[in-house]
């Protein structure tokens, strides 16, 4: 194009000395016949042909050049075009040796026959021009989205990067108890204890965790909570005519469980499948068991006990392995988790204690508002089997009423501030009896 434009540029040059010479002539035939010499005119026409003998042959060779190309063009549209097997050959020649044929006709005698300058053929790249852009080598990663717990959402944490992640959560739970220590002869009578109980738990916990990229696709983590709670119970014996309620508060705080984690992505991705994560979590049981919590008498509801202190731990390890399958169609990422919950067996004063195991299911769809912004849509259900309780004297026996279901609804915010930090807001509601009633989470990734 910029030969093109040259060529132009010099034929209309061309054009314009041929021009500029005949007005010269003009004004010096008109001078020679005032005042030049005959000496003077001529000595002013052969400098004039000189240069316009200079301009020439610079045009010359512009369209000498534009001629090759164009008839590489030529030959490699010939070659491309069925049926010429004997111009694909001529096709074949290498675009730096020009085609052989006779030398053109200068186009100074062209022009003095008053004929336009033939333009001779050139060659064309034999193959394709320039160089394809490299393909990126990089592993596909899981999408990044809001983190909703330990197992679903977020980004593996790349190799060499350090994330420090402070987290605020706060729980809220209300149940409604009835205790009934009576015996009962008719389906309508009952002889004994009835004990209405009203429980509100406030549940406030910091933790600072920190996660490092051992590779592109493996990360470990560790957690360290620091827990504050806070318990009322309201109650009132139905039995004995109790005119007011009973108010029992409780409150503590301390060190919460510590956790371990540990993150793989255990397949590409590519081939239509989805990126599948493999996550274990541990939990060590360094905050207040509720098993060495005290209990004292309560005043004016006979046979009513009421905990001096709230527990800050679940006072036994547990281990959950499970699976993430992340799926991106953007600008959405579905994901699946399936978990089981392993709770090891602890001795306490009361006999051996095996809290039940259980298993869990959460789904749900994440969805990118634009590129420093998401929000999540899931569900999680949790089900938890019958602890048992093993005695010297009693054998063991299985807790009647330990078994729970924990649905909880899901959604997620993020918002990424920089390149370092993100801001990830998470809220569970409660489906079921057993789950709390709303969960807030609020967490700050900080990426070194």
């Amino acid at each position: 194009m910029k030969r093109c434009k040259e060529g132009k540029k010099y034929s209309t040059s061309v054009i314009t000395q041929s021009l500029v010479l005949g007005a010269s002539l003009f004004l010096v035939s008109g001078s020679y016949a005032q005042t030049e010499k005959p000496e003077d005119v001529l000595e002013q026409y052969k400098k004039l042909f000189t240069e316009q003998q200079k301009e020439f042959e610079k045009q010359r060779q512009i369209i000498l050049e534009q001629g090759r190309e164009i008839e590489q063009l030529k030959a490699r549209l010939d070659a491309l075009s069925p049926g010429k097997p004997d111009e694909a050959k001529a096709a074949s020649r290498s675009p730096t040796q020009p085609a052989v044929s006779e030398a053109p006709p200068r186009p100074a005698d062209r022009v003095a026959n008053n004929q336009p300058a033939e333009q001779p053929p050139v060659q064309v790249p034999a193959g394709p021009v320039g160089q394809a852009p490299p393909q990126s080598k990089e592993e596909p990663r899981p999408p990044e989205m809001p983190r909703l717990s330990e197992t679903v959402g977020g980004v593996l944490t790349r190799k060499g990067k350090i994330v420090l992640e402070p987290t605020l959560e706060y729980a809220f739970s209300s149940n409604n108890r009835v205790f009934l220590d009576a015996f009962t002869f008719l389906p309508a009578i009952a002889v004994g204890l009835i004990d209405i109980r009203q429980v509100d738990q406030h549940n406030l916990m910091a933790s600072v965790g920190g996660r490092y990229g051992v590779t592109d696709r493996f990360e470990v983590e560790v957690r360290v909570p620091y827990r504050f709670r806070f318990d009322e119970q309201r109650s009132r014996p139905v039995s004995i005519g109790a005119g007011i309620d009973e108010t029992f508060n409780a409150s503590g705080n301390n060190i919460g469980d510590i956790e371990f984690a540990g993150r793989y992505q255990i397949n590409s991705g590519r081939g239509g499948w989805p990126i599948l994560v493999g996550n274990l979590l541990a939990t060590i049981p360094t905050g207040k068991s509720p098993f060495d919590v005290k209990f004292e008498q309560a005043q004016g509801v006979p046979g009513a006990v009421y905990p001096t202190e709230v527990p800050t731990g679940v006072g036994f390890f547990s281990v959950q392995p499970s699976v993430t399958a992340l799926y991106s169609t953007d600008p959405a990422v579905f994901f699946a988790n399936l978990s089981y919950f392993y709770n090891a067996a602890t001795k306490e004063n009361i006999g051996k204690v095996d809290p039940g195991d259980a298993v869990g299911l959460t789904f749900g769809m994440g969805f990118a508002i634009n590129e420093r912004s998401s929000f999540n849509l899931g569900y999680s259900h949790r089900h938890a089997f019958n602890s048992t309780l093993e005695r010297p004297t009693f054998g063991r026996d299985k807790i009647k009423g330990s078994q729970l279901d924990i649905g909880q609804l899901l959604l997620g915010y993020s918002f990424r501030y920089n390149h370092r930090t993100t801001y990830n807001l998470s809220l569970a509601v409660g489906t079921t009896d057993d789950a709390q009633d709303v969960r807030i989470n609020f967490r700050t990734p900080i990426t070194f």
